[in-house]
């Protein structure tokens, strides 16, 4: 028994001519999706790389020194940051450079490479489509740690209370020289005389106490 292939209905010129624009159009899908990929996976680097070096140049270097629960959000939220970063990079890079593919999947996909090349445009653009949003992300997270470094409130040291003639000073200290205490107070540093100080005790708070009604 012979098979013989029996050639279809050629169609108008028009339909050839509209076919090969398909065609053309489904082998240059895949370039362009790459194309896209890599414009936006550099322009999100360069943001982040901003985003990053001006946060260490501006933001708090410890951020120990913020109040609680201040220093665990801004970890949390840093957290938060490198796992979206590292989700969208890796999308990113799958949308612009593709997947590993092995020698088994290429023999599947030579016989019918534009059908290949347009499965691979799809699954790319879904990972740019991933990947910018996670990325975004990411950047805004940072830009919300920086700000709760810059804005959240320090982290209170020991007050210290220091009672003398001439009145009584409270306020952080910062260094004894010589017989005198310079403390940090709402108004600014001050510096106390020890030898004459009739009391010093430690405080929790340099706050007056309530006035008794």
């Amino acid at each position: 028994m012979t098979w013989r292939a029996v050639p279809g209905p050629a169609g108008t010129p028009a339909d050839r001519l509209a076919a090969r624009r398909h065609r053309a159009l489904l082998r240059r899908e895949l370039p362009r999706v790459r194309e896209s990929a890599l414009a936006w996976r550099n322009g999100l680097a360069a943001l982040l790389a901003g985003l990053v070096g001006f946060g260490l140049l501006r933001g708090r270097s410890d951020i120990g020194s913020l109040a609680a629960p201040y220093a665990v959000t801004v970890g949390l939220v840093l957290l938060l940051a490198l796992l979206c970063g590292g989700a969208g990079g890796l999308s990113l890079l799958r949308a612009a450079h593709g997947r590993p593919v092995s020698a088994s999947d290429a023999d599947t996909f030579r016989f019918d490479g534009v059908a290949a090349d347009h499965t691979e445009a799809l699954r790319a653009a879904q990972a740019l489509a991933r990947g910018v949003p996670l990325t975004l992300c990411c950047a805004a997270l940072l830009i919300t740690a920086v700000g709760i470094t810059w804005y959240g409130p320090s982290k209170e040291g020991p007050r210290v209370s220091v009672t003398t003639p001439a009145g009584t000073v409270c306020g952080e200290p910062l260094h004894t020289r010589e017989g005198r205490m310079t403390l940090k107070t709402d108004t600014g540093r001050v510096t106390a005389d020890l030898t004459r100080a009739t009391a010093v005790h430690p405080v929790t708070s340099c706050a007056p106490p309530p006035a008794n009604g």
